[in-house]
């Protein structure tokens, strides 16, 4: 715990939306150990893409504010869901384009406010952030991914492309005004790459080299940052989602006989027969399971975006294809900390998600991960659980089901073994944050930077 004789004020970026749980419980737990750690002498400020979701967290904030500029395919998304469209549709995608062709224009404005504000003027384009920013000790990139083209292990469209230029440029863009305001800019865990195209790469370089510190939270990771050669500190740490809700982890390790499954696909990523193919496989190997186990399969979406092909929609693709779907049932939560509670209460878990994978084993559960990227690659190597995890490319029957019977066969082995690697890996990324918080920010009128 840190007292100080002045209010610290931190002001969070880069924070995504609540839809997807993982964002949600990457962010309670970046404000929730701040909190815990510095009192009550600090005043916490966030820049996000989605206010009203933030909102919802009733978390203890002083401003929720928005981003400088805008994600189109985000701003899109509201704009089909409030007049109901498909993204597919030609009105959404013309909707996108318009919020692309404003992005270099809301980078001016930004930018004169800025420097109306070190002027000591208001700013004429989204004053309140910028002054939040301005006046802040410290600026962090909340915990998450930002820096990336596509996942390693899924192909790129130019859907794909388009969509993460425009996001690397937003994120970016924040990076840069920060600089301007010379403030110190740290990057809270995160997964950084691939970078595909040599546009791409470029646009992360350029706020890259603008953090004093970066911490990864993966092994991978860490690699391709060290393979960019940036002024900026390095650290590898892990996941700050292990220590969500830390301390209320509930396991009792009751064998319930109940599977957990939290599928999803990133849309438009792979072709309609991979996708076909990706349902398929999963409802003939919980059949199975099902038959030979006698086991009941619950499904627990983890990203719930309105849209085709979000992990509410697979899941409800997976059940449709099911013989036994009378053993099945289908779980929808709106918070992160009931979809954390009910999977600690599975035998085992079946995740094509980074972080319902990160929930399950912080509380001990033996888990299947079928990757698409390499941060669940890296994450599951930290743990020495790289056994169980199936690449999203080469998922068959034989190979999914032989991963889940090894796993059965082993439960109580493997509950033991996630309960001593993450006892063990919790208490390291408490004293590497604690550290860096130490390093960054000014206590009693001194800098410990």
């Amino acid at each position: 715990m840190i007292v100080s004789n002045k209010m610290l004020k931190i002001h969070f970026l880069h924070v995504g939306h609540m839809s997807n749980k993982g964002t949600q419980g990457l962010f309670k737990t970046d404000v929730t150990y701040l909190k815990n750690m510095l009192t009550d002498d600090v005043s916490i400020s966030v820049s996000t893409t989605d206010i009203e979701g933030v909102k919802k967290l009733n978390l203890t904030l002083d401003f929720v504010l928005p981003s400088l500029i805008d994600i189109p395919y985000e701003r899109a998304d509201s704009f089909a869901k409030k007049h109901k469209i498909t993204r597919e549709s030609y009105l959404y995608k013309l909707v996108a384009l318009i919020f692309l062709l404003y992005m270099p224009i809301q980078a001016i404005l930004s930018l004169i406010s800025a420097y109306f504000i070190k002027l000591g003027l208001p700013g004429i384009y989204r004053n309140n952030v910028l002054k939040s920013m301005f006046y802040s000790d410290l600026i962090i990139s909340s915990s998450d991914e930002i820096y990336k083209e596509t996942s390693s292990l899924l192909p790129i469209t130019i859907i794909w492309r388009i969509t993460w230029w425009s996001m690397l440029f937003s994120k970016g863009w924040d990076v840069f005004i920060s600089k301007i305001f010379n403030k110190p800019i740290i990057m809270f865990p995160n997964s950084v790459g691939p970078f595909k195209t040599r546009l791409g790469r470029s646009i992360a370089l350029f706020a890259l080299r603008r953090y004093e510190l970066i911490i990864v939270r993966e092994p991978i990771s860490f690699d391709v940052v060290k393979s960019l050669e940036l002024p900026s500190k390095l650290i590898l740490t892990t996941d700050m989602a292990v220590l969500f809700a830390e301390g209320k982890e509930s396991r009792d390790w009751v064998p319930r006989n109940e599977i957990g499954v939290c599928p999803g696909i990133y849309s438009r990523a792979l072709s309609e027969d991979r996708e076909l193919d990706y349902i398929i496989t999963h409802a003939r190997v919980l059949d199975k399971i099902i038959e030979k186990y006698g086991m009941r399969v619950k499904f627990v979406p983890h990203y719930i975006s309105g849209f085709k092909n979000d992990d509410l929609d697979i899941s409800k693709k997976i059940q449709e294809n099911m013989k036994f779907k009378e053993h099945t049932e289908l779980i929808i939560t709106d918070s992160v900390d009931d979809f954390r509670s009910i999977l600690l209460k599975f035998d085992l878990v079946i995740s094509s998600k980074m972080h319902p994978a990160v929930f399950s084993t912080s509380g001990y559960v033996p888990t299947i991960c079928v990757a698409y990227d390499h941060k669940q690659i890296g994450f599951f190597n930290i743990l020495d659980m790289s056994e169980f995890v199936i690449s999203l490319q080469n998922i068959n029957y034989s190979i999914m089901l032989n991963k889940i019977e090894k796993m059965i066969d082993h439960l109580e082995d493997i509950q033991v073994k996630l309960y001593k690697k993450m006892i063990n890996l919790k208490e390291k990324q408490r004293k590497a944050i604690k550290e860096v918080i130490l390093q960054y920010l000014i206590i009693d009128g001194e800098t410990n930077k």
